[in-house]
């Protein structure tokens, strides 16, 4: 009888620890990636450009809030509460004048495409979307301003897809769960000694 119960509390032990890893290995998040652009996206001064910065897989972002801003900025001292301004804010549907950089009203669409680019929008942009369901909510991209020259021609830059940075999430999965599974086994292995 002791040998039963025993044996009955182990495979009870072994299921409940089998529920828990594999619960536990599932990723709450959802697989949707923030995809911006590896390369320096180069604009002649004066031209109008696109920054890429897009969601794969491909959702419908107009319910939720993205951000655009200049990391690099700091606010303005005189600010007590810190404020970040944005390069341009999508929220409930509509862009939100009220945190903008002053120099970027007019001049910014979602996507973002800046208008009329001056040597002041140079340096690095983040794309922020802050309930993605994702790992990867923000995206870095980095805008360098030339001079404008006869041979130079910027028309709404946008780089090839294939040259687009993005995390390896199939190899990120895989690796979770090799963790996952060998965890599994050791616990296994543990038990089934443990018994007999």
């Amino acid at each position: 009888m002791d040998l039963e119960l025993n044996h009955s509390f182990s495979l009870y032990s072994v299921t409940l620890v089998v529920l828990l890893l594999i619960f536990s290995c599932t990723p709450a998040e959802g697989n949707f990636r923030l995809i911006g652009s590896a390369e320096t996206i180069v604009a002649a001064l004066g031209d109008d450009i696109i920054l890429p910065c897009h969601v794969e897989p491909q959702i419908d972002v107009t319910g939720l809030t993205v951000e655009w801003s200049k990391p690099d900025l700091k606010p303005y001292p005189n600010d007590r509460l810190r404020r970040v301004e944005y390069v341009h804010l999508y929220r409930d549907a509509r862009e939100d004048l009220d945190m903008k950089i002053a120099e970027y009203v007019k001049r910014t669409e979602l996507k973002i495409k800046i208008t009329n680019v001056t040597f002041e929008d140079e340096g690095r942009y983040q794309c922020f979307i802050p309930k993605l369901k994702s790992h990867f909510k923000s995206s870095i991209i980095y805008l360098s301003v030339v001079p404008k020259s006869v041979t130079t021609e910027t028309p709404l830059q946008t780089p090839d897809p294939k040259e687009e940075t993005h995390v390896n999430v199939a190899g990120e999965i895989i690796l979770i769960t090799a963790v996952c599974v060998s965890a599994l086994l050791t616990i296994l292995s543990a038990v089934v000694f443990a018994v007999y």
